[in-house]
Parts: structure tokens; sequence; C-alpha cells
């Protein structure tokens, strides 16, 4: 496959304690099946869809880390974004670390405190699953500094702003990229609404066929509705957490 612009999203993974339980509620819920959970690689799984990549699943590394879903944009120069992101006010968690043949990636923070990686492919080129459900279809930084992140995120990966989307609405700002027509996610302003101890973070969004029948099969499995389903221009939309307590969105079919 083709390499995806740089900029783009283009992989998610979830770190979680038991990765057993995390394939039974995110196979049954999204359709994947895995692979993977090689000790070389640190027992990462991947998880596919109808033969297509579409995310990855890993071992919490110690009590502290969290339970939690992690996104990565796409770079051709790995070492040119991790200066950029110093640059711009960022820090990197994780300097940039060949994984066999497979790319590099990095770790980093924002100025506002969202994490997320940078991905330099090799054989891996990132998700292979289209607007399809159980594939990735969204993200949302979730941030209480909408200008700093703006700025940042323009800097390092040339995120623009589209305030003339139709989903655009005050603290919603949707994304894309230079000389794209596509979004790509948003940038949602945290209000009083949010836990005050909540981070800055990344939202990752997966399709879903039946919005009424993911909520059935998520809380059947363990998992509980965050933000109850709500209609957007994108389609149905809610904020689910897994049987272990990652946070994750889903959007339904029009």
């Amino acid at each position: 496959m083709t390499a995806l612009a740089d900029g783009a999203p283009c992989w998610a993974d979830v770190m979680l304690p038991d990765l057993e339980r995390g394939k039974r509620f995110y196979g049954d819920l999204l359709g994947w099946t895995f692979s993977g959970g090689a000790a070389e690689f640190g027992g990462y799984v991947q998880a596919s869809r109808n033969g297509k990549m579409a995310a990855g699943l890993m071992p919490r590394q110690g009590e502290t880390s969290p339970t939690a879903w992690g996104l990565y944009f796409a770079t051709g120069d790995i070492e040119r974004t991790e200066s950029l992101i110093r640059e711009a006010g960022g820090r990197i968690l994780a300097a940039p670390t060949e994984v066999g043949a497979l790319g590099s990636m990095l770790i980093a923070v924002d100025p506002t405190g969202a994490v997320f990686g940078a991905w330099q492919a090799g054989t891996h080129q990132g998700f292979e699953t289209g607007q399809e459900p159980g594939g990735y279809i969204w993200m949302g930084l979730h941030t209480r500094d909408a200008a700093a992140a703006d700025a940042f995120y323009g800097t390092v990966f040339g995120f623009q702003g589209v305030a003339d989307s139709p989903m655009a609405r005050p603290g919603f700002l949707p994304w894309r990229l230079p000389g794209r027509a596509r979004e790509i996610g948003c940038r949602v302003a945290m209000d009083a609404t949010f836990p005050p101890q909540a981070p800055a973070h990344f939202l990752v969004c997966f399709l879903v066929g039946e919005m009424d029948t993911a909520v059935r099969t998520a809380t059947a499995l363990g998992g509980s509705v965050v933000v109850r389903p709500q209609q957007t221009p994108g389609g149905p939309f809610a904020v689910f957490s897994d049987n272990q307590g990652a946070t994750f969105g889903v959007i339904g079919l029009k």
C-alpha cells in the first residue's frame, strides 16, 4: 500500500492490563481478529478486520502506565519531526527508535499535555482499513488551550483549521492537511463539562455499522457508555470505555 501523507493519522494502539480480555471486547465489538504477540516486540498484537490491519493492542507496562488509546501521525522524516516538536514547545518522551524493519517511532507530548506518536513507515505503512465498520475513522484532540494546540500542530504537521466546515462550532475546530479537502480530525476545547482532573488527550474513533447495536454489545461485554449517542454531521457519535477502562469514540454509518 502507499505511504500515508505526512501528518495523517496512520496508526492507533491501546495499552491494556489484560490482552485476552481486550481481544474478546474488541473482537466482538469491531469484528477484529488478532495476530502477533511475539516476545521480541513486547507481546504487541496486531488487530485486523477482513484481513486488513486496523489497530494494535499491547500489554500495559507496569501499574503506573495508562490504560489508554494512543494515536500516531505519519512522517517521512522522523528526525525532522522530532526537531519540529521541540522547536514548537513539545517534549519528547521516547526518542526516535527503530522497530525492526517495520519503521521508526517516537512518543511526544504537546504543550497542552496531550501525548501522541509519530511513525516513519518501513514495511508497516499503517492503517489498511478504509471507511468501513471496524476501521479507524476520526480523531479528536481534547485540550484546555485551543490556541496553543492549533499553533503546535500547525507547525509540526501542517494542520489547518476549517472554520467554515459544517462540523465547526464554538470550541470545535475541524482540521485538514495542506492542499487536502478532507478533514482528518478536530480540536475540541475542554470546558467545565470535563472533570477537572481529565488531562488533554486524543480520542481515537472507529466506525461501527449501527450505533444501537454497538451500545448493546459494548455494555454486554463489560464496557460502558461515557458519552451517550448523539447526532452529528458525520453520523451518530458516542464515547465508550472498554472493559478495562480505555476510552475511545465510535461513529455509526449515516
